[in-house]
């Protein structure tokens, strides 16, 4: 049967856990390591899953980069030098450990525009308003519509006609009407991050089946799954509108920045998160996957947005299994060992997909 691994992971602390992991291989792989190490270190193992995946992550740089170095040294041993062949001290062991890992790119925050300049002269004024009154006895023709979307395994960013960004996740679609009194997108599938150029007199409004997320000048992000709808604000503050029900006026929730809220079935969660955590979120723009005490059905479906090779979860109760840490999101084959050799979960390789089974 398998248990639950809770995590007490905090937000930013992905560096100090990798640091960590580094100083107990440094000392590993000195002199004088003995039983009292070796079970203080299964401790730390324990505490924490995440403690786990960036140890065995940078165990398996390690070992890698000791092969590469031994070839460049004329090593001609059958693997690995042994432990302390090298003489390097702990600090150089722990530093160059510690470059093995890719380093995280902080997300660059769109540029925001000034307001527009003094408003014109009261005759051009008077004429402007005589010629939208002659306009708007004709019919006006429809906005055509400009889509946007992203293969399976694609990131994609564009600049919207506004000046405005929108970076499409996989599998991910787009449709983008800029009107007069407004900007009109639908998400039809997917998930994007908008990057909003202020602009009052024109709400920047995002569509999926019936909700809309209003703002103004702001960065957030929505992401559609089939089940449920998820907006995550980074910066401002949005509008969440819920479809009117019998006619009445709309429903609508404010999340400033650090919201995450979900819609479900039952109704609208709306959590307030660090600001770190919820950016954390986003960092599938980077190729990477962060999870925090999340079931591990979850962390399965978000491999397989990005994958054509599928995870499979052959046991309820493997999915039940709470999971934290980072991961790109390209290598579910690594995701998988991990699990294999931190939890009792068995990895069975079949054509186009990867089964998890609880051991």
């Amino acid at each position: 049967m398998v248990g639950n691994a809770h995590s007490e992971f905090e937000p930013g602390s992905a560096r100090t856990i990798e640091r960590a992991a580094a100083d107990w291989l440094a000392r590993r792989d000195g002199v004088g390591w003995g039983e009292a190490d070796e079970a203080a270190l299964e401790q730390w193992l324990g505490a924490d899953f995440a403690h786990r995946v960036a140890f065995l992550r940078l165990h398996a740089a390690w070992e890698q980069s000791d092969r590469l170095r031994a070839l460049g040294a004329g090593w001609q041993g059958a693997g690995p030098p042994p432990r302390g062949h090298w003489r390097e001290p702990p600090l150089d062991r722990h530093e160059r450990m510690l470059q093995t890992l890719p380093a995280r790119v902080r997300p660059r925050l769109l540029p925001r525009r000034r307001l527009a300049g003094l408003a014109a002269a009261t005759a051009a004024l008077a004429a402007s308003a005589l010629l939208a009154l002659w306009i708007g006895h004709r019919p006006v023709a429809p906005v055509a519509a400009v889509r946007y979307d992203t293969a399976l395994g694609q990131v994609r960013t564009v600049a919207l006609a506004d000046g405005s960004q929108a970076t499409l996740d996989s599998d991910s679609r787009i449709e983008v009407r800029l009107r007069a009194g407004e900007r009109d997108i639908t998400l039809s599938r997917g998930e994007a991050i908008f990057a909003v150029v202020k602009d009052h007199r024109r709400p920047f409004v995002v569509t999926v089946d019936g909700y809309r997320v209003v703002a103004v000048g702001t960065r957030f992000s929505v992401r559609r799954d089939a089940a449920d709808l998820q907006v995550a604000v980074t910066e401002g503050t949005v509008r969440l509108e819920s479809p009117s029900t019998r006619g009445d006026a709309q429903p609508s929730a404010l999340l400033p920045a650090g919201s995450v809220a979900q819609v479900r079935a039952d109704g609208v969660l709306v959590r307030s998160l660090p600001l770190a955590q919820v950016e954390q979120m986003l960092d599938w723009r980077e190729g990477m996957l962060a999870f925090h005490d999340i079931p591990l059905a979850q962390a399965v479906a978000a491999f397989n947005r990005y994958n054509a090779r599928k995870l499979v979860l052959a046991d309820p109760a493997a999915g039940e299994l709470h999971v934290s840490g980072n991961f790109r999101w390209d290598n579910e084959d690594g995701f998988a060992r991990l699990l294999q050799a931190g939890f009792p979960i068995r990895v069975e390789y079949a054509p186009g997909r990867i089964v998890l089974h609880a051991r």
